[in-house]
């Protein structure tokens, strides 16, 4: 089954934020092709963002690293460095174990569509940037620890 059929997987928006970070991303629904195909060592989605909806909160990966292909629409990039604008064949990547914390939004009026694509340790963990949160095998906790 080396070629995937997109229509097959089911769409999905889903999220483990807990309230009040998850509304960021009530507009992102994703396509996961790990899932829908048996890949265990690469995190590959397709991700549809409505109008004002982002890709994630904006953070970074102790382990893993991450690519993202944008597809069609526009987009902006915001990470430390400031705000880049992503539209079709543009490229960016992001390496684990860098702390520039990371989050693509949708501003514009219309679907964007993007490639989001991970791999590395499959325990891995990270911060959100603007919020107090961390990620990890344990879950979501606040940055000294105590759980949500």
């Amino acid at each position: 089954m080396p070629k995937l059929d997109l229509d097959a997987i089911d769409a999905v928006n889903r999220t483990g934020y807990p309230p009040p970070h998850d509304k960021a991303v009530e507009g992102r629904w994703q396509r996961r092709f790990a899932t829908a195909s048996g890949l265990t060592r690469l995190g590959a989605n397709h991700v549809v963002l409505k109008p004002g909806a982002w890709t994630s909160q904006r953070h970074w990966h102790d382990h893993a690293d991450e690519l993202v292909v944008m597809l069609e629409g526009e987009a902006v990039l915001v990470e430390d460095e400031g705000e880049t604008v992503l539209g079709p064949g543009d490229i960016a990547v992001f390496p684990g174990g860098v702390p520039n914390g990371h989050v693509i939004q949708n501003r514009s009026d219309s679907d964007c569509v993007l490639l989001a694509v991970s791999a590395g340790h499959e325990e891995d963990s990270g911060e959100y940037s603007d919020i107090d949160m961390r990620f990890g095998p344990e879950g979501f906790t606040h940055k000294d620890g105590t759980p949500y």
